[in-house]
C-alpha cells in the first residue's frame, strides 16, 4: 500500500498527542515534587513556537521534528546551578522522587489508554463476537485436530474465551510456546467436546507468531456471512483497474472455476500471485471476460496475489453472533483498566518470547506501518482511531519501561543502582550504558523499518 498525506497527518497527530501525554506526565509529577522544569518540548530540533511562563520561567516549545519530545530539568551535571536553587536540581532530589518522575511518562501513557478505553466502553457499550469457526482448510492443523465449521471455541487450555480477540491472543501465546493447544468446542446443539491443536515444528510455530499468519496457517477462520462476489470498489492504482474491472462487476468465475462469494474470489486471487487470470463477470446484464494480471506481494512471509479491489458495503453479522451490553461509567473504567493490563501484559510476554527467539521479529512495526494503521483507522471512524491510539499509547508506555539506558526504564535502573551503592555511577559507566542503549534502539528501529519496507514494497 502507498501512503497518502491522510496517513501522514493521522500519524503525526497520533504521535504528537501521545508524546505530549508522555512528557506531560514527567512535567506534572516533577512540578508537584518541587523539581525546577527548564523546558517542556514537544518535538525536537528548531523551535516553531516558544513561550516562557510561570515563576520558574519554563520554556514551552513546539519543535520542528514531531517524532518525540522531552522535559529538561535543572541538573548540576549539565550546567552550573545557582546556590539558591540547588535543592531543586534533579541530582539533589531524593532517589525515590527521581524514580517517580521517570516513571510518570510511561504511567501517563497507560492512564491515557485506560481512560480512552473507558470512554469507548461507556459510549459504545461492550460487544463480543462469538468465536464460531468458519471455513476449515483441508490438511491443515485445524483439520487434523478435527475442528469443524460451525463449532464455537469455548475454552483454550481450560481458560474461558469471550470472543474472537481472546482466541487470537491465546493462540498467539501458545504458538510462542510449545504449540500444544487443548480446545473446548461446542456444536450447534451446545454439546461440548475436546480437540487438540498441535504444531510440533518450531520454525512453523515461529512463523505463526506473526498475527497475519496465525489463523490461515492453523487452517481455519471465523464465521463470516456470505458476501456476494460483487466489486464494491476498484482502487485506481491496482492491476484490476488497469485491466478494466469496475465497481459493481459481479465475478462469476476465475480461470473457469466458479466463484461462490467475495472471499472465495479473494482466496483465488491470492493463490495466483504473479500470474494472469481470466475473470468471467456480469456487468449491466452482460457477461464479459477479462484477462487480469495479478500482482505478487510479500505479506508477512507469504507471497500472495493482489488486484486491489474491495468488497461491497460491510455485511452485518447476525444478532446470534453478537453479545452486547451497555455499562455505566465505573464499570467502564474497571473494564478499561482490565483491558489495558491484558494488552500490556501480552506485549511483555510476546516481547520476552521474541528475545528468546520463539516469536518472529516481523512483529516489530516501524513508522511506515504505524502511519498506515493510523490513516486506515482514521478513515474508518473515531472509535477505530481511538482504539488505535489505545494500542500505540500502551506500546509507548511499555517500550519506555524497558531497562535500556536512554529510555525511562534504563534511567530508573541507574537511579536504583546509585541509591543502593550510595554514590553516583562513574561517568564512564554512564557513557558506555548510553552507547549500548543507543545501539539497541538503532537495532530495533532498523529491524522495524526493514519489516516496514517489506510490507510496503514486498
Amino acid at each position: 500500500m502507498s501512503l497518502s498525506w491522510q496517513h501522514l497527518l493521522a500519524f503525526l497527530f497520533a504521535v504528537g498527542l501521545l508524546v505530549t501525554v508522555h512528557e506531560f506526565g514527567h512535567y506534572w509529577v516533577a512540578r508537584r515534587l518541587g523539581f525546577k522544569v527548564l523546558r517542556f518540548s514537544v518535538g525536537f530540533g528548531k523551535p516553531l513556537l516558544k513561550r516562557v511562563a510561570g515563576a520558574d520561567q519554563t520554556e514551552y516549545v513546539l519543535a520542528a521534528i514531531p517524532l518525540g519530545g522531552y522535559v529538561k530539568l535543572l541538573d548540576e551535571r549539565e550546567a552550573p546551578v545557582d546556590s539558591a536553587e540547588v535543592s531543586r536540581a534533579f541530582n539533589r532530589r531524593p532517589h525515590w522522587q527521581r524514580i517517580l518522575v521517570l516513571l510518570a511518562g510511561p504511567a501517563f501513557n497507560i492512564i491515557f489508554a485506560v481512560l480512552l478505553l473507558a470512554v469507548l466502553f461507556f459510549i459504545n457499550g461492550v460487544t463480543h463476537v462469538r468465536p464460531v469457526v468458519g471455513e476449515v482448510i483441508a490438511g491443515s492443523p485445524a483439520a487434523r485436530a478435527g475442528i469443524k465449521s460451525g463449532e464455537e471455541i469455548r475454552r483454550i487450555d481450560g481458560e474461558a474465551v469471550r470472543d474472537q480477540s481472546d482466541v487470537v491472543m491465546s493462540l498467539l501465546e501458545q504458538m510462542a510456546g510449545d504449540g500444544h493447544v487443548e480446545l473446548t468446542l461446542a456444536g450447534a446443539d451446545g454439546a461440548e467436546r475436546q480437540a487438540v491443536l498441535d504444531v510440533a515444528d518450531g520454525a512453523e510455530r515461529r512463523r505463526l507468531t506473526i498475527p497475519e499468519n496465525l489463523l490461515h496457517g492453523l487452517g481455519f477462520g471465523f464465521y463470516r456471512p456470505p458476501v456476494p462476489a460483487v466489486l464494491g470498489r476498484v482502487l485506481p492504482d491496482g492491476t484490476g483497474a488497469a485491466a478494466g474491472l469496475m465497481a459493481g462487476d459481479e465475478v462469476i468465475s476465475i480461470n473457469g472455476t466458479a466463484i461462490a462469494d467475495f472471499y472465495a474470489m479473494a482466496r483465488s486471487i491470492e493463490e495466483h500471485a504473479g500470474d494472469t487470470v481470466v475473470i468471467a463477470l456480469k456487468r449491466g446484464g452482460q457477461e464479459l471476460s477479462l484477462r487480469v494480471p495479478v500482482a505478487a506481494v510479500e505479506e508477512q512471509g507469504r507471497r500472495v496475489g493482489r488486484i486491489r479491489v474491495e468488497p461491497p458495503a460491510r455485511i452485518k453479522l447476525p444478532a446470534s453472533m453478537i453479545a452486547h451490553r451497555d455499562v455505566g461509567p465505573f464499570a467502564a473504567l474497571a473494564m478499561g483498566a482490565d483491558e489495558a493490563w491484558r494488552m500490556t501484559s501480552l506485549q511483555a510476554r510476546v516481547f520476552w518470547k521474541m528475545i528468546q527467539g520463539h516469536v518472529s521479529l516481523k512483529n516489530l512495526s516501524g513508522p511506515l506501518t504505524i502511519a498506515e494503521y493510523a490513516g486506515d483507522t482514521a478513515r474508518s471512524g473515531p472509535a477505530e482511531f481511538a482504539s488505535f491510539l489505545v494500542l500505540i499509547s500502551l506500546s509507548l508506555g511499555f517500550l519506555n519501561l524497558l531497562p535500556i539506558p536512554i529510555l525511562d526504564g534504563g534511567q530508573v535502573v541507574y537511579q536504583l543502582v546509585e541509591w543502593l551503592k550510595g554514590s553516583p555511577l562513574s561517568e564512564r559507566a554512564q557513557v558506555v550504558g548510553q552507547q549500548v542503549g543507543i545501539g539497541l534502539l538503532v537495532l530495533m528501529m532498523g529491524v522495524a523499518l526493514f519489516n516496514d519496507i517489506l510490507r510496503q514494497f514486498g
